[in-house]
């Protein structure tokens, strides 16, 4: 058992318990931890999850990936998304990127954009960064802690295991779909159930299939009726997908795999082998009725479920992560209470868009539809949200509540770079570079009138833009600044990045 170096009990210190070490509970873990947060992160799993599961990472996840330090290591452990190939028995019918498929024009790396396209990367591998990053800032993860059930108080939550107890100031539920600590609170979880089909996936060693693609394997080329492999990037493994009939599911055995493949594809060249995980679930689409009970907080697939079509799950579990990370430890050293509410004010409109979006793709099936939705996440905002202060007359494009864009100073200097780490941002374009208690920046040619102060928050979104230096001020100590600073545990000006060529 790996324990983190932070005790759950410090004197006059508030402290974090984290359950669940998915991409989410991860997450938050390493943000809590670069901040000196005391936290701890625990799992029910006895070691890591092996399987490739939600392996398609967007953009913005990857501006997250890229402010916690670990951008290179993903770049290095993936590859873009791969064409999709649709066959009839044999032969090719066509060949489409995920951009094609969605009906969108194709993005490519700019000085506002640098990763344009998902990026494809078994989730397993994912974890595992993670949780090196996590060791590295003085952190782990404690597995076989299962926990049974909770209490609460107005001074914090006592979690129940088979070994005692565990005491935290606040407590997150990263827990999954089946989360023990939502069901614990009561907190309804409403939706649908796809109850007609469900979803096979696993990974599985195949050989007979040329190039890097998504290969759609089918008899007659409907693609309604398809066994999908997808190469996994710098592995001899692919994940293999397939929608079956819930009255009609396979036993979960590789020798019923490999029917299922022959019978959807027409073809015998195709071996599967060395079968690595397989699971079979029913598509769900749900989510919570509150983020928030007293000091518990919901987040990831313990708050919202849906259909993996969209590539959403994983990255919407991180974006819950990063925007519940820098609040906690705002109110930990001493900001007002109140912020905590705002991660369900932001959180949950999120989750309800993403919800729509992933049963939109879901249902279009790769058959294309009128629209063409965007699967990025950068274009999911928080304007005219708790947070967001924007007092300009006559605002422009981007507003307060935006993703903050990245962007080159004249110096040369990433605005990344210069966001990178656990702190605030000010940008003064065309304005006098003032002491705000945060890093400040002159900056020029960003999307505002000349003037103006663009204040970015520790989690890459505007909270303010004013041409009123008080404002700025004004926000900076309701929201982010600590009353007692806490040190940070790694310097984030040593921490380069290589990424994507413009």
């Amino acid at each position: 058992m790996c324990c983190s170096p932070y005790s759950i009990t410090k004197d006059n210190e508030m402290t974090v318990l984290i359950v669940g070490a998915g991409p989410t509970g991860l997450t938050l873990a390493c943000d809590l931890a670069r901040r000196g947060v005391p936290h701890r992160i625990v799992d029910r799993a006895a070691e890591p999850f092996i399987g490739s599961r939600a392996k398609g990472l967007q953009a913005r996840t990857m501006e997250v990936f890229d402010d916690l330090g670990i951008v290179d290591r993903i770049l290095d452990g993936g590859e873009p998304f791969p064409k999709f190939r649709l066959y009839q028995g044999h032969t090719v019918v066509w060949e489409r990127t995920v951009d094609e498929l969605l009906g969108a024009p194709a993005r490519s790396a700019s000085p506002s954009i640098p990763y344009p396209g998902p990026w494809l990367i078994p989730q397993w591998r994912t974890e595992r960064i993670l949780r090196d990053r996590l060791a590295e800032l003085g952190g782990g993860v404690e597995w076989n802690t299962e926990i049974s059930g909770l209490t609460q108080d107005s001074d914090g939550v006592t979690l129940h295991t088979g070994d005692g107890s565990l005491r935290a100031d606040y407590v997150v539920a990263a827990d999954g779909g089946r989360s023990t600590l939502r069901k614990a609170l009561g907190v309804g979880f409403e939706g649908d159930t796809f109850d007609i089909e469900r979803t096979l996936i696993g990974d599985v060693r195949a050989d007979g299939l040329d190039g890097r693609r998504c290969h759609l394997l089918t008899g007659g080329g409907d693609v309604g009726e398809r066994f999908s492999l997808w190469n996994l990037p710098d592995s001899d493994y692919y994940q293999f997908v397939a929608t079956v009939p819930a009255e009609r599911t396979p036993e979960l055995t590789l020798d019923a795999v490999r029917q299922l493949c022959r019978d959807r594809s027409g073809r015998t060249d195709i071996h599967l082998h060395d079968l690595r995980w397989i699971s079979l679930y029913k598509v769900n689409v749900r989510m919570v009725d509150r983020f928030r009970v007293g000091r518990v907080f919901l987040a990831g697939d313990a708050a919202h479920v849906h259909s993996s079509a969209g590539g959403q799950g994983l990255n919407t579990g991180v974006q819950d992560a990063y925007n519940l990370g820098w609040k906690l430890a705002a109110v930990i050293d001493g900001a007002d209470p109140a912020l905590l509410e705002t991660y369900a004010a932001e959180r949950m409109p999120v989750a309800a868009q993403v919800l729509g979006l992933s049963t939109l793709l879901h249902h279009q099936d790769f058959h294309g539809g009128d629209s063409a939705p965007s699967i990025d996440q950068l274009d999911i905002t928080y304007r005219n949200g708790p947070l967001a202060l924007d007092d300009r007359e006559a605002p422009g494009p981007l507003r307060a509540g935006d993703r903050a864009p990245d962007g080159v100073l004249s110096s040369g200097k990433r605005l990344f770079d210069l966001f990178r780490g656990p702190h605030a941002t000010v940008l003064a374009v065309g304005a006098a570079v003032e002491d705000f208690g945060v890093p400040t920046v002159a900056a020029e040619g960003y999307d505002v009138a000349s003037g103006t102060y663009v204040l970015v928050r520790p989690d890459g979104y505007i909270g303010a833009i004013s041409e009123s230096a008080a404002a700025i001020r004004k926000y900076l100590a309701a929201t982010v600044l600590p009353s007692e600073p806490r040190p940070a545990s790694f310097d984030a000006a040593n921490i380069g990045g290589r990424r994507p060529g413009w």
